[in-house]
């Protein structure tokens, strides 16, 4: 198949989902389909260039080139709602790559939208998140507790908290305009866990969808040489946090958790810091900034385990295939995509959100008894393979041979129907 991939960012710009779509892409083209990305420009980057077999063209949007809309430069984001230079852009990369399938990664499918309405190539879209019907794509009210669901007088007041009047109006109204157009036009849905699905609307609708978690790739436990960051982890196990600084992440309810533990090992911490992140942690706490993804992998295996105390319903946490891959348990939160990854008593603890007292509880339990640690290595270190590529990416490709099957019986005679071959 020739498979166009969208994603607003891609690497060097990092994170979560941008790892996704590079690995989703690769493992692709490995299985012998003809791979690119249309993701948009950034600077220093080449309009065009190849991340190994994958192609990638770097798009300028309408929406892009306006800074003071952005309020971190380096990630502008897409727009929910058609972007004009976007639109233009991706008719052109359309036309040059003639895709058989589109599979958009969240807010550059609306863009697409109007070329599927005018008989584009069938467009699948992955919700990270629950941007289908969040402005602010994390379903929490106002930022403080979980979201009871889409109702416009209050969708408009929370985003406004977040992006100022003027553009919470844009955005809110250009998403749901947006996710009912969508809901129409997208051939396939792929939701990151149940939660999204819920969440979204989609368990309740018509739209035809799948829930497929992200993945690590196959060879996500082979470590790369050390990096030199590496020498400032403590010599002994220590407690291991991967992600954002950032309240919404329970980073707040960690601190207080960790206080209550007693004769507790180091608490390590790796991510960025953001606006609410704490500006004093306590003595035994460490603090580290983009460090390298092959340096937390390693860290990952020097850590007794991992934890994740987000109070936001989090999609679908790649940090904790990450630990599992290492052969580390980590105690989470019972909220949203986290049950989907993590078998209480058997893979990790779960807890709830927002309470240090349990959190701690967990985190005690696994330094007092260790002998429930490795009972729970060794199951997270067996189950990681379901959220691995080979069979993930199986998963993704069976989506699109699904999609496109009704197609090719409208367009094409029988006898070049796809023949469910990886190169067909």
């Amino acid at each position: 198949m020739r498979i166009l991939l969208l994603s607003q960012f891609y690497p060097p710009v990092i994170g979560g989902e941008e790892r996704h779509v590079r690995n989703l892409g690769r493992a692709l083209a490995q299985r012998g389909h003809s791979v690119s990305v249309g993701t948009f420009m950034h600077p220093g980057s080449p309009e065009t260039e190849f991340d190994g077999a994958v192609r990638v063209r770097r798009l300028r949007g309408t929406v892009q080139r306006l800074s003071n809309l952005h309020a971190d430069s380096e990630r502008r984001h897409a727009p929910p709602f058609p972007d004009p230079g976007l639109l233009l852009a991706l008719k052109r990369l359309v036309a040059e790559e003639r895709p058989d399938i589109v599979h958009a990664h969240n807010w550059i499918y609306a863009s697409f939208l109007p070329l599927r309405l005018l008989g584009g190539a069938p467009l699948v879209v992955t919700l990270h998140d629950y941007g289908l019907v969040c402005a602010r794509k994390n379903f929490m009210h106002l930022g403080t507790h979980l979201c009871d669901g889409p109702r416009l007088a209050k969708c408009l007041p929370c985003a406004t908290a977040h992006y100022g009047a003027v553009k919470a109006t844009a955005t809110t109204l250009g998403n749901w305009a947006s996710s009912f157009v969508a809901r129409r036009v997208v051939d396939r849905f792929i939701a990151v866990s149940h939660a999204v699905a819920r969440h979204t609307g989609l368990t309740g609708g018509r739209t035809p969808y799948e829930v497929i978690p992200n993945f690590v790739p196959d060879d996500v436990g082979v470590l790369g040489s050390e990096d030199p960051c590496l020498r400032q982890l403590p010599k002994n196990g220590f407690i291991l946090f991967v992600g954002d600084m950032m309240r919404l992440k329970g980073i707040d309810v960690l601190l207080k958790a960790y206080a209550r533990l007693e004769r507790a090992p180091p608490l390590i911490l790796i991510g960025r810091r953001v606006a609410d992140t704490p500006t004093v942690f306590p003595p035994n706490v460490r603090v580290f900034n983009n460090w390298p993804h092959s340096a937390i992998m390693h860290a990952w295996h020097r850590s007794l385990f991992g934890v994740l105390p987000s109070v936001g319903p989090e999609a679908c946490a790649t940090v904790i295939m990450e630990a599992m891959a290492s052969g580390k348990a980590v105690v989470a939160t019972d909220v949203g995509g986290m049950p989907d990854l993590v078998d209480h008593g058997e893979t990790g603890l779960l807890v709830p959100p927002g309470d240090p007292q349990a959190l701690a509880r967990a985190m005690q339990s696994l330094l007092d008894d260790r002998t429930l640690l490795a009972h729970l290595e060794s199951k997270s270190l067996a189950r990681v393979g379901r959220l691995k590529a080979g069979a993930v990416v199986t998963r993704i490709e069976q989506v699109y041979r699904d999609v496109l099957r009704p197609a090719a019986s409208r367009v094409e005679p029988p006898a070049k129907q796809c023949s469910g071959e990886p190169s067909c």
